[in-house]
């Protein structure tokens, strides 16, 4: 079965819209385990617009499940993760003022930079995955630098799939058939949803982590966080 990671940077986003700590991340972390969920994500950037460094460290005491901490490895960025030791560290090349994440890694022009990284993190015990487009060329440069896994950057097949175009699926089988080939394990993120994840999950093989924040949360204002979780899962299996 597919894992499922839900990111909890929205319900920070809710919070720090109001001040104060309603909605608390610590408990929809808890809750969100109780619930099935299978990992917890989360995306601080510079500016902690959502997710802070604070939470961060209160998530690592707290977390029982997968803690999957996902940004830029700017010095700041790296010096958090090997404070709270999560059990994967996803490495994403966005800029400071990016809304969201809007693209994968270079992994042959950043080689080097990535290699270095990724060695610091797993010298300390922690998984590491790194963020790529569906490019079979980035995968070969994913496997030399040394990372454990890849996250597949699903938002060219979330765009195609909502226009009723199914064939955006097709790179991302290719890559991620690769990446197996190449001793890599997958995971996959971006605008997944309750309309896409199956259609996705069924067609992308050895696909061993989903990470999905920003719909899910949506759909759970209508739905309720629970029922969204076990939707998630059921077509997860």
């Amino acid at each position: 079965m597919t894992k499922l990671s839900v990111n909890i940077n929205k319900i920070a986003t809710l919070r720090n819209a109001r001040g104060g700590n309603i909605p608390n991340v610590v408990e929809a972390a808890k809750k969100i385990e109780s619930f099935g969920g299978q990992g917890i994500t989360v995306h601080p950037r510079p500016d902690e617009r959502h997710i802070t460094y604070q939470d961060v460290r209160d998530l690592s005491s707290n977390v029982k499940t997968e803690f999957n901490i996902e940004g830029n490895p700017v010095a700041k960025f790296i010096n958090l993760v090997l404070e709270a030791k999560p059990a994967q560290v996803t490495l994403v090349p966005d800029a400071e003022d990016a809304i969201t994440s809007n693209a994968g890694w270079n992994t042959i022009k950043n080689k080097e930079f990535l290699q270095e990284v990724i060695q610091e993190f797993k010298n300390n015990g922690i998984r590491t995955s790194i963020f790529v487009d569906p490019d079979e060329k980035m995968m070969d440069g994913a496997a030399e630098t040394g990372t454990d896994r890849i996250e597949l950057y699903t938002e060219a097949f979330a765009v195609k799939y909502a226009e009723g175009d199914k064939t955006g699926v097709e790179p991302y089988k290719r890559c991620a058939t690769m990446a197996h080939q190449l001793g890599l394990g997958v995971n996959a993120g971006h605008d997944l949803s309750l309309d896409n994840i199956k259609y996705f999950k069924d067609n992308v093989p050895y696909l061993d982590e989903v990470s999905i924040g920003h719909a899910l949360i949506a759909e759970a204002l209508y739905m309720g966080l629970e029922n969204t979780i076990e939707k998630y899962l059921e077509l997860l299996k």
